[in-house]
């Protein structure tokens, strides 16, 4: 018999009094429900929608966010490793001697720290305690011990050629076979204990846990009438066809098993019951034109992700960043025991064998299949209006709202969230992209403030320019970046082929700070994507920086999906330093 997790469980038949109910409420810019009139209990026989979630008041990507294939120029046309590699060799045009100069200081982009000032958005807490008060709850620790999934580790994950030259792995871990091949669910963030706590532990755990987001990338058969496709609950729709929006992967060090964890929004539906949605997930309900009341929202990319403290940033690329927290993990499988309907604290029960619902339908509750749902606890908004240009295919702007592609934490100083923008020059814009830094204090204030409490930038910077890869600029389509002591780091990817790690500096040109390009560059995986600096402070080891793999097999017949770490000395000696 498997161990049953360690639950806060709230009393069966909790009532929730009119006081939590009044702070429940949906995210700014979100379709207002009817307030509550009863209690969730009292309200038990009545039948919830199974459609018509409210738009969760946040604003699209472009399609195709941090795809090195938008559009139709610019494409590398190698899809697999070169036979026959040679370490001298790092496939960049080399600048000649007349043109070093140049190369360093160019910087067409400053970057001003006011484009990416943040704000809070309305508060979920009401929304939260009304999910807790109907759902078990638990931990992070708890669900380390729950991990289900059997990760490889090392030479266990086989031979693989998605590895530069340039930059042998220090760890590999590789994840069970669906998860590896996976056309719906795409790895692209990864933080871990180290950014959580400068101690590296949590709790007495010796789990050391490693947390990977992946976005839904994949719904065929979704609801969009417009082109003809019926709802996703019916017979025959598969259980790719709804957008789910993101999940969490947490890896415990410790077993080498993982478990999924998805990211839900809380929110009152029309009957004025506590219920939750995918992120930016509303399935389209529309009968005719699609509108804005109606339409099928596309989910996030979620390419960043810091774990600090206890909250979980995870970046909305239009929006800026929501925020999760790590005390609560809603349980819809207490007894571990998918084929059991189990009771729920609101007098309901769950459903974890149906995988086309979600949230509390019919008086069921419902999530995709998962056993774990973690429900956003805030938000933190750019501030500054978008600007006018055409971003449909990754194009980037120097001034006006960033995009958050991709964070990461540097706590080789005062703590800070690095915030920076994946950007394709080849199909125009202005900008090869944009990186900002904020004091986590200011975050962690924020999210603690009332609405509309900011958190400003305290530096920001344009990339680098002047270096060619190929017949392209080398400084764009930058997936991931970290600073550490003083150092920047950033991951280039390159289509179906060795990534790049860059490296820059902070100098001084016409008077300016500004980024300054090494120009020796390290060939990285395939598909790298995210950066995560496991600092080693905490256990007495080197540091470890970590990035993930996102191409499965089927994309391309050398590709392969894994996490990694680079030893950091190794990464700092190749460039030189």
């Amino acid at each position: 018999m498997r161990r049953r997790s360690r639950l806060r469980r709230r009393a069966a038949g909790t009532v929730l009094t009119a006081a939590m109910l009044s702070g429940l409420f949906p995210a700014s810019g979100a379709s207002a429900a009817p307030g509550p009139t009863t209690s969730t209990v009292a309200a038990a026989a009545a039948v919830d929608p199974v459609e018509g979630m409210p738009d969760d008041g946040y604003v699209d990507e472009s399609g195709g966010e941090q795809d090195d294939f938008a559009g139709t120029e610019g494409v590398p046309s190698t899809a697999s490793a070169p036979a026959s590699a040679s370490a001298s060799d790092d496939g960049f045009r080399k600048p000649t001697p007349s043109s070093t100069e140049t190369l360093a200081a160019a910087d067409p982009v400053p970057g001003r720290a006011g484009d990416f000032e943040l704000e809070s958005g309305s508060p979920l807490t009401g929304l939260v305690l009304g999910l807790e008060a109907s759902l078990p709850s638990q931990g992070l620790s708890e669900l380390m011990e729950q991990a289900n999934r059997e990760a490889g580790w090392e030479g266990a994950c086989g031979a693989t050629g998605i590895y530069g030259p340039d930059l042998p792995p220090s760890h590999r871990i590789c994840w069970e076979s669906d998860d590896a091949t996976s056309s719906e669910w795409v790895p692209q963030s990864i933080t871990g204990v180290s950014d959580a706590q400068e101690d590296e532990d949590w709790g007495s755990s010796d789990a050391e846990p490693i947390a990977v987001g992946a976005y839904d990338a994949e719904n065929p058969g979704r609801s969009d009438y417009i082109a003809d496709r019926d709802n996703c609950v019916k017979a025959t729709a598969s259980d790719a066809c709804n957008e789910k929006g993101v999940r969490v992967s947490f890896f415990n060090q410790a077993t080498r098993k993982y478990r999924h964890v998805l990211l839900v929004w809380p929110y009152l539906n029309s009957k004025g019951h506590i219920s939750f949605d995918a992120l930016h997930a509303r399935e389209g309900t529309c009968t005719t034109a699609v509108t804005a009341s109606c339409k099928a929202q596309g989910g996030i990319h979620a390419g960043g992700m810091v774990w600090y403290g206890n909250h979980l940033y995870v970046a909305d690329t239009a929006n800026g960043m929501r925020v999760f927290d790590l005390r609560t993990i809603l349980d819809l499988d207490p007894d571990d025991d998918a084929t059991t309907n189990d009771r729920t604290p609101d007098g309901l029960v769950s459903n974890v064998l149906v995988k086309k619902r979600i949230g509390r339908q019919n008086n069921v509750w419902y999530s995709y299949g998962y056993r774990y749902v973690m429900p956003q606890v805030a938000t933190l908004k750019f501030t500054a209006a978008k600007n006018s240009g055409d971003t449909s295919e990754n194009q980037c702007y120097a001034t006006g709202r960033p995009k958050a592609s991709y964070i990461s934490l540097d706590r080789t100083g005062t703590d800070h969230l690095i915030l920076g923008e994946y950007c394709n020059t080849v199909n125009g814009g202005t900008s090869p992209g944009r990186v900002a830094t904020y004091p986590m204090t200011a975050l962690t204030a924020a999210i603690a403030g009332a609405t509309g409490t900011v958190a400003r930038a305290d530096l920001a910077y344009g990339l680098p320019t002047g270096a060619a890869f190929g017949d392209e600029k080398l400084w764009h389509k930058i997936q991931g970046a970290t600073r550490y002591e003083g150092t920047w780091y950033f991951h280039r990817s390159n289509g179906h082929d060795y990534g790049r790690l860059l490296q820059a500096t902070v100098g001084t040109v016409d008077g300016t700070s500004r980024l300054v390009g090494n120009t020796k560059v390290l060939r990285s995986s395939f598909g790298p994507e995210d950066l995560y600096l496991a600092h080693g402070r905490g256990d007495g080891f080197a540091p470890q920086l970590w990035s993930l793999s996102e191409h499965a097999p089927s994309e391309c017949s050398a590709c392969k999906r894994e996490m990694y770490s680079y030893d950091m000395r190794t990464v700092i000696s190749g460039f030189g330093s």
